[in-house]
């Protein structure tokens, strides 16, 4: 019952931040979920259409495991799962409130600023990186092979969404997003 009680309390920690971001977004008329909408490239259209579906499918798998599934791991490793979903709550946290107003969900198809301190100093892409470490959490936590299998495709979507990002960022801010990608890692660290 801990272990269940403590990926709901994560979960919801987590997405409160995502959910609460774009509520405060919405009041100042700024369309944050810009997720497989307006006129982008095909491929950047679906990959953002697929990555909605693959992380919206995480989610649910996730709660289904967390309500019957009893768990695969040992004690020590589901007590990592927790540590580990409660670092992804922190990093997501730190990566929207560091975004301030230029946090956007997909492409957007305005010019934002480009966030380069706080967090953003030590990940090029600090939401994902939460993202990420949310899936290897509840993993950790309540193992199976379909969770795996989900969460796995939905790594490597974001890892796709991040490509279009990139190429975007590269687009749009030049050698002021060069210089930064050159100093920092795209998942963590510096260079």
């Amino acid at each position: 019952m801990l272990y269940q009680i403590s990926a709901i309390a994560i979960l919801l920690a987590f997405y409160s931040f995502y959910i609460r971001k774009i509520i405060i977004q919405r009041k100042q008329s700024i369309k944050t979920n810009q997720m497989g909408m307006g006129n982008k490239e095909k491929k950047v259209l679906w990959t953002e259409r697929i990555m909605s579906v693959a992380t919206v499918l995480t989610i649910v798998a996730e709660v289904i495991s967390i309500f019957l599934t009893d768990g695969f791991f040992t004690i020590p490793i589901r007590i990592i799962g927790i540590v580990i979903g409660v670092l992804a709550v922190v990093v997501f946290a730190m990566a929207t409130i560091t975004m301030k107003n230029s946090w956007r969900v997909g492409i957007p198809e305005e010019k934002t600023n480009i966030i380069t301190s706080g967090i953003y100093g030590f990940s090029r892409n600090p939401a994902f990186v939460g993202f990420d470490l949310l899936y290897i959490s509840i993993l950790l936590l309540f193992f199976n092979i379909p969770l795996l299998l989900i969460s796995v495709w939905a790594m490597i979507m974001l890892h796709l969404q991040i490509l279009q990002e990139e190429k975007w960022l590269s687009a749009t801010f030049g050698d002021e997003y060069e210089a930064y990608r050159r100093k920092v890692c795209r998942y963590i660290g510096r260079k």
